[in-house]
């Protein structure tokens, strides 16, 4: 499956010439055959997978969740240790569709749209040094990439105890931004963005 971001961060095309694309996007997009929406499932490769909206990066993103295989293709949404910027989305947007994603097993593999992991491990350092699964996490990665391995896929679990946009109630990460305690998780997420978009 190859996964078109910039475009839309929701399409896919395959080798029968069909373009699958976001329900949102059909009327921006030209050549959109196939029209996916949240909730739908259809059959890829003999394998069940079901589409899940996850707007935020872009207004119409869209995921892959092969639950048979305990995968998700999260594209430009969910990084390893980071998100994707909120071109088009609010951080409202994005912090649904990140709850969404925090709902699946633990055990699930994320596979995202780019390997960005070594340089996203800085930033989240930067704002939660004291979280020794991530000081474990971030010292694999900078190991993988030295020997020029991919970091992806990651799994939900490690994210969720890692990723910085995963954990927007830490108190930690909070007080690095002077993020105050009365701040939803959206706003929290919000203030986070910011700070990686200017690192």
């Amino acid at each position: 499956m190859q996964m078109i971001s910039k475009a839309s961060c929701a399409m896919a095309s395959f080798p029968s010439s069909k373009v699958i694309g976001s329900g949102i996007d059909k009327d921006r997009i030209p050549g959109i055959d196939i029209v996916l929406n949240d909730g739908d499932k259809w059959m890829f490769a003999g394998h069940e997978v079901h589409v899940m909206e996850t707007p935020g990066h872009t207004r119409g993103h869209i995921s892959f969740y092969f639950p048979g295989s305990g995968a998700i293709f999260t594209g430009d949404t969910l990084f390893s240790l980071s998100c994707g910027k909120l071109f088009e989305g609010t951080p409202e947007q994005m912090q649904s569709s990140l709850s969404k994603i925090m709902s699946l097993p633990d055990d699930t593999d994320i596979y995202c749209g780019h390997e960005y992991t070594l340089s996203n491990s800085k930033f989240a350092l930067s704002i939660e040094p004291e979280n020794e699964a991530l000081q474990s996490y971030a010292a694999h990665v900078t190991h993988l990439r030295n020997k020029g391995m991919p970091t992806v896929p990651t799994t939900l679990k490690l994210e969720k105890a890692c990723n910085p946009f995963l954990r927007t109630s830490s108190i930690e990460i909070r007080q690095s931004l002077n993020i105050p305690a009365t701040a939803n998780d959206a706003e929290a997420l919000g203030v986070i963005r910011q700070a990686k978009d200017t690192f």
